[in-house]
């Protein structure tokens, strides 16, 4: 495996902001995962050395958070859009809220598996290794993600 760039502190916070996001869904609970993952890695190792552990701390940090939480989010989709098309809001703002609302029909863990892919550009094995999980269940994540997007996208 090819080794990866350092990043600065400020790319390394961006990109675990981006990634806490795509967890959460919400600013302010990805601004929170990522700030206490930053203070987690300071307190035991005096810096935060890789990306990988960086997104490895936010994520178990997220599971912990929903185990406690154990919460179930509901968004009624159609106040949302209509809010959106009413407000005047750019199609950009619009493209990106309908995209936030199909992602948020998808499981935590095929929205999790879609974004390292995607988004950071981890492989399957990257991602195995980042999650934990098998490379055929990445695979199968990801495949499951494109395909209900696709059919999502179809419906509209």
């Amino acid at each position: 495996m090819a080794e990866l760039p350092s990043l600065s502190a400020e790319e390394l916070l961006q990109s675990g902001f981006q990634y806490a996001y795509a967890l959460t869904h919400h600013y302010h609970d990805a601004e929170d995962l990522v700030q206490a993952a930053w203070l987690k890695l300071h307190q035991r190792y005096g810096t935060v050395t890789t990306k990988a552990l960086f997104f490895t701390t936010i994520r178990n940090l997220y599971i912990d958070q929903y185990r406690r939480r154990k919460r179930i989010r509901f968004i009624t989709l159609t106040d949302e859009h209509e809010h959106f098309s009413a407000s005047g809001k750019t199609a950009r703002e619009e493209t990106k809220v309908v995209t936030e609302q199909m992602l948020a029909k998808l499981r935590d863990i095929e929205r999790e598996a879609l974004f390292l892919h995607i988004v950071e550009g981890y492989s399957a094995n990257e991602i195995a290794t980042l999650t934990g999980r098998p490379r055929g269940t990445v695979l199968s994540l990801i495949h499951r993600s494109r395909k209900k997007l696709a059919a999502l996208d179809m419906d509209d």
